[in-house]
């Protein structure tokens, strides 16, 4: 009678094994949570050169940084982006960059380029055709920004900004004012 209950509650307990080893492997996976205060997180995406370039977070160490996420087909990305750009021609000369990632999918790199140029974009465009940054950044949608500091710590964050308003010139304002050391 014993022999009868064995295989099942061995079944039973390699199962529960196997959830638990899962549950750790993809507890391990997911990031710390971002948000103001937290270090900026690690990303790679290419540069729309031909031949292009992988660019990351650490290669704009030691300056202070606008990290947004968008897509060409998202509407509020369309009104966000010439507000930015104004940002970016008050501010470069400050030390301010803006990185822009675009989301779009793979073979979409000359609509990218369209938009880019339709919209007289001069600070640094890059692509994540797999918007592993999504996960990375844990974006909830687009446009979403972050304000990291020279020391790679998020100072801000903001969704489907007008860059313009002194609110948000404040906000860039307090980021280049940020002490730190080069992240």
């Amino acid at each position: 009678m014993a022999a009868r209950w064995l295989r099942p509650a061995v079944f039973c307990s390699a199962t529960v094994a196997g959830l638990y080893v899962l549950f750790r492997i993809a507890a391990a996976r997911v990031p710390a949570h971002v948000e103001a205060g937290s270090a900026a997180p690690a990303f790679s995406a290419v540069t729309l050169d031909k031949p292009s370039v992988t660019r990351t977070i650490a290669d704009f160490r030691g300056t202070p940084v606008l990290l947004n996420v968008w897509a060409t087909w998202c509407d509020p990305c369309r009104e966000e982006m010439p507000s930015m750009q104004r940002l970016y021609d008050s501010y470069k000369d400050r030390g301010l960059r803006i990185v822009a990632v675009s989301i779009d999918d793979a073979g979409n790199e000359s609509l990218i380029r369209e938009f880019v140029a339709e919209h007289h974009l001069t600070f640094d465009i890059l692509h994540d055709s797999h918007a592993d940054i999504m996960a990375q950044y844990q974006v909830v949608g687009v446009p979403q920004s972050f304000l990291i500091s020279r020391s790679g710590e998020i100072v801000g964050t903001r969704y489907s900004a007008d860059w313009s308003t002194s609110e948000s010139r404040e906000l860039v304002e307090r980021l280049l004012l940020t002490p730190g050391a080069p992240r």
